[in-house]
């Protein structure tokens, strides 16, 4: 019984392979008239994931970030990046996976979009701007609620998107 366990947890395995930004953009549409504004814009951010399955146990995760600001109805600043990982999951069954995918994956993703949008914001030209720290576990588990409750015919093993927060 004792042996059980460590060949258990040996079975299973997540590594991180890569990470990269698979897609970033910014604009400011109206600099360099907004530097010499007094405006206080209201932010609005966005948050989407997938996955794909690139190989046997390799996936793809991509966390989509969009950070928009807002004065009254123009836009002062607006920046999407979607910051991608391979990940190598072996060894977990179809829930386990899900999980991981909707959660662990995006956790690890989003300290390295958090600094791109932080910096490229400030190379913007725009104060320094901090991204919250976001509850992947929570938005998980509400998107996988939200699909019970629809009805849909997806299990819950896919990764749903987090949705949007505010």
């Amino acid at each position: 019984m004792a042996d059980e366990q460590p060949q258990t947890a040996a079975a299973k395995q997540l590594l991180l392979q890569k990470i990269y930004v698979k897609d970033l953009s910014f604009e400011s549409p109206k600099a360099p008239a907004v530097f010499t504004a007094n405006v206080s814009p209201q932010t609005q951010i966005s948050i989407r994931t997938g996955s794909q399955t690139i190989a046997q146990s390799t996936f793809e995760v991509t966390l989509t970030l969009t950070v928009e600001a807002k004065e009254q109805d123009a836009t002062i600043f607006l920046i999407e990046i979607a910051q991608a990982g391979i990940f190598y999951i072996e060894g977990y069954n179809a829930e386990e996976q899900g999980v991981l995918i909707g959660t662990f994956c995006p956790n690890t993703l989003y300290p390295f979009a958090r600094e791109a949008i932080a910096d490229v914001i400030g190379r913007g030209g725009f104060p320094q701007f901090l991204l919250q720290p976001i509850n992947f576990d929570g938005l998980y588990a509400q998107a996988v609620r939200e699909r019970a409750t629809r009805g849909d015919g997806q299990q819950a093993a896919s990764a749903p998107s987090a949705g949007e927060t505010h």
